[in-house]
């Protein structure tokens, strides 16, 4: 969001700029073409002047010898002023062919002015003059007949440039009036964008508030990016952790109204189940009981004592003994559980071949702070389960590792038949087993012991075939340290 924020701002930013200077080149255009049109006009209005002055003095020249007459030296002096004005037209920036016709009107007037400078010389002789009169009226009339001309037509297209320039003045009007209008439909439409940038997912989030609160826990939040994507993946994170906090809550609570339900179950059975023992293992010393009637009996305690071992591990899954911590090696405690599992007839001789057993210990594993005797409960467990899961030969690997000294992990391995995928999932509940004669305590017990560590444990398929049980167990558990 921050990042399409600044990319919005400098698109804003850049348009503004674009049209600033847009709008500072227009009106440096519509200046500069105004002043054009001042100085044509004003052109325009020297060679109106010339024309003016040409036809005055041409008029003071037809009225000599009656008593309307001017003086000649006044006459001229107009003639030396036009000549000055037409000269600074030259000044002006104009093409060859205009300014081939100003030198002509200039030279024109310095004949002009000669034809009546010869009149002032003559004077006296009255046949000469009216001749030099008559020759400097001819040279007046015709320039201004060139000044009639010029004027005519540099009119005409002074009006076509002025129209010209005037509609392009309207033209650039009306785009400013556009540029104006058009900065607040962007400055509002960009404030568009941003408020539903920031409203549609608070939204969102304020949403998935009120369906938590509601009790919804399986509500997730959906679709969202930048920063709020990942405020919404917090937030889905959040949900599932305090529905999966829900349930193990929950299950604490069904667990606790089991172990009551079940320590009064084994306790209302414990006491006629060993009376029931007693009875016929009297039954079975009687000598005068035949040997079939023997066997009976034996077997019938066997099942009594089965019975009596599912009530004690439906006690210790219901009320878990309390562990007795301290400081523990837990290579020490694994490699005393294989020497002991090693010995046992069970699981050593009930092969064809006998099971190889690699161990892959952390030499430099940190000591953490547990139950030794609840670790060899979970050990021996895994590695009876691991055992019975090669039906001649195979592998169990054990291996301990530790994490920068933060988890211990212990992975125990097999390269048996491995757990079927859609069981996986199943393996840690109570009850759950695919064994005949198996109560299906083992592994939830043994999840149980691990989780009053403050440990987790874990069950996947080898790639090669087999499955791995992996427990982690944290290091750091000051305040379980003996004091």
């Amino acid at each position: 969001m921050k990042r399409r924020i600044v990319i919005g701002l400098a698109i804003f930013s850049a348009i503004f700029l674009l049209g600033g200077i847009y709008i500072i080149l227009t009106i440096e255009k519509t200046t500069s073409t105004l002043d054009n049109l001042i100085r044509l006009h004003q052109v325009e209005i020297t060679r109106g002047q010339l024309l003016i002055d040409a036809k005055r003095v041409q008029s003071d020249l037809a009225f000599q010898h009656t008593h309307y007459a001017r003086e000649l030296d006044t006459v001229v002096a107009n003639v030396i002023r036009m000549k000055k004005e037409s000269s600074n037209c030259l000044q002006c920036h104009h093409s060859e062919q205009i300014l081939g016709k100003i030198k002509g009107v200039i030279d024109q007037i310095q004949l002009y002015q000669e034809s009546l400078s010869r009149i002032l010389t003559f004077r006296a002789n009255m046949k000469r003059l009216e001749a030099e009169e008559d020759a400097a009226y001819r040279v007046g009339q015709e320039l201004i007949d060139r000044l009639n001309t010029m004027t005519s037509l540099t009119k005409a297209r002074l009006e076509e440039r002025t129209r010209a320039s005037l509609k392009e003045i309207a033209g650039m009007k009306t785009v400013l009036f556009i540029l104006i209008a058009l900065g607040p439909i962007l400055a509002l439409g960009l404030a568009v964008i941003f408020i539903r940038g920031f409203t549609t997912p608070l939204r969102a989030l304020l949403l998935a508030t009120r369906k938590i609160r509601g009790g919804d826990l399986n509500f997730r939040i959906q679709a969202l990016k930048d920063e709020f994507g990942e405020l919404a993946s917090s937030f889905n994170e959040m949900a599932g952790s305090l529905k999966e906090q829900m349930l193990k809550m929950q299950r604490a609570e069904q667990m606790t109204t089991f172990g009551q339900m079940a320590a009064g179950l084994v306790h209302e059975i414990k006491n006629p189940l060993a009376g029931i023992k007693a009875a016929i293992e009297l039954m079975a010393e009687e000598i005068t009981l035949s040997v079939e009637n023997k066997d009976i009996l034996l077997k019938v305690i066997s099942e009594v004592r089965r019975i009596e071992s599912l009530m004690k591990s439906l006690l210790d899954f219901a009320r878990p003994p309390k562990p007795q911590f301290m400081q523990v090696n837990l290579n020490h405690v694994l490699e005393g559980t294989l020497d002991f599992l090693i010995h046992q007839p069970s699981f050593s001789q009930s092969k064809k071949a006998p099971i190889a057993i690699i161990q892959d210990l952390d030499a430099h594993l940190p000591e953490i702070v547990a139950d030794p005797q609840q670790l060899r409960q979970i050990f021996i467990n895994l590695l009876l389960n691991a055992h019975e899961s090669m039906a001649n030969e195979g592998t169990i690997t054990v291996k301990t590792s530790h994490d920068s000294y933060r988890a211990i992990e212990i992975s125990i391995s097999d390269t048996g038949k491995g757990i079927n995928k859609e069981i996986l999932d199943k393996l840690f509940q109570p009850f759950f087993t695919t064994k005949p004669k198996g109560t299906g305590l083992g592994l939830a017990i043994s999840k149980q012991l691990i989780e009053q560590h403050g440990g987790a444990i874990s069950a996947e398929n080898n790639p090669n075939g087999g499955a791995t049980f992996r427990i982690k167990i944290p290091i750091a558990q000051p305040e379980r340290i003996p004091g």
